[in-house]
């Protein structure tokens, strides 16, 4: 029997929505949002059924925060009349849909039925991905410039070492990868890698997601949670940007660190830790040093083995390999089959400046499979941002 979360802060919609679903899933319902990562942390969950207004939290943060530790689970947005612009907010956040209050009960159970089975056509080809992934190299950072070369360079010689890293760089240049790479590549590629994003989680839940908590510890706290840094046991925790988090959690990060030990809150038992940390950021770090903040000590601590990705305008010669590998990418998604590029094409593409980098030309390749009428990508398949007041000049290009 499939198994739904609801977090709502109207317990009658909890008790309602419980009610009629019961009978067809195994239901847990909570108004708070850190029960919620509990209980995500330790029940099978398929689906969550997730109020966008709660009470004490946005719910958009709490979509994202599921989203980025529970990819495999889905994601039902629920809003009132006159919020649809936060709604499609949500979807692109990675929502499946959204519903709107007063729930529609037939449209909910046939939504709930669709995205189930989505989800288990998609762990299919997770689980195949992960079959062929395990008989061949695992290739995370795409390119054959000379920038690029030096981070696989860099990468090889510290795979295997425990050596605290930070990764700069502007956003969407590819952080999170190298921190995949240096993982999976490295020693501890069988132990897990535990991500958390420092920007997307509010203070008093990061503390409680990154160190964990004893049952009782705070109001809500049913029973035992166990934190990223005991969840990475083994393995590696990946930091992201750990430039947005808050002055006073810092201090119990390098303790952290240091004395390799974390106390959950509600108790005064040390844990000893065996981890590999990686930290991002797409922040000027000695910069906010010199501010007041972040902590000097924090910042040399991370700052062992600094890591900077370059942007996509540096590494334009990585382009047509990354248009290639996109393209394969979305053919297989959209069940296409774009064969090519025209020179102009690429052209614009190699004269654009991407203050989104690699993140913000892959959109572009995913818009243009979606939307080409042939087998080929042409100018016309672009953004209009893209293609003003650029003079294309005749060049070739295979793909």
């Amino acid at each position: 029997m499939h198994s739904i979360l609801i977090i709502d802060d109207e317990i009658n919609i909890l008790t309602s929505l419980k009610f009629a679903l019961e009978d067809r899933y195994t239901v847990y319902t909570t108004i708070d949002p850190l029960v919620s990562y509990e209980i995500l942390n330790t029940r099978p969950i398929d689906l969550v059924l997730l109020d966008q207004r709660l009470a004490d939290c946005d719910g958009l943060e709490v979509l994202q925060n599921i989203k980025q530790n529970y990819p495999g689970v889905i994601v039902i947005a629920m809003t009132a009349y006159g919020t649809i612009q936060s709604s499609v907010e949500a979807i692109q956040r990675g929502a499946y849909y959204y519903v709107t209050k007063p729930l529609n009960l037939p449209e909910l159970f046939i939504l709930i039925t669709k995205a189930l089975e989505y989800q288990n056509s998609a762990g299919n080809m997770d689980d195949l991905t992960r079959q062929l992934n395990s008989k061949q190299d695992i290739k995370f950072i795409i390119g054959s410039s000379k920038a690029i070369s030096r981070i696989f360079e860099i990468v090889e010689r510290i795979k295997d070492l425990d050596i605290n890293v930070l990764i700069t760089g502007e956003s969407g240049t590819g952080k999170e990868l190298v921190a995949k790479a240096i993982h999976y590549w490295g020693k501890r590629k069988s132990g897990p890698l535990q991500t958390v994003n420092c920007a997307s989680i509010p203070y008093n839940l990061l503390e409680s997601e990154l160190f964990g908590y004893e049952k009782g510890a705070f109001t809500g706290a049913s029973q035992k949670y166990k934190g990223k840094f005991q969840l990475a046991q083994g393995g590696t925790l990946f930091l992201d940007e750990i430039g947005d988090m808050d002055l006073a959690l810092q201090g119990k990060l390098l303790r952290a660190i240091q004395e390799r030990v974390v106390t959950p809150l509600g108790s005064e038992k040390n844990i000893p830790i065996d981890v590999t940390f990686i930290a991002a950021t797409n922040r000027n770090l000695s910069e906010d040093v010199k501010k007041g903040n972040f902590r000097e000590d924090l910042f040399f601590r991370l700052n062992v083995i600094t890591i900077e990705m370059p942007p996509l305008r540096n590494r334009k010669e990585d382009i047509p390999t990354l248009v290639r590998y996109f393209m394969e990418k979305y053919n297989k998604s959209f069940n296409k089959k774009v064969e090519g590029i025209t020179p102009s094409a690429i052209e614009v593409l190699e004269n654009y400046h991407y203050p989104g980098n690699i993140r913000e030309l892959q959109n572009i390749i995913e818009r243009a499979v979606a939307l080409t009428d042939g087998y080929t990508i042409q100018v016309k398949d672009f953004p209009k941002e893209l293609t003003k007041n650029v003079v294309t000049s005749p060049k070739e290009w295979f793909p």
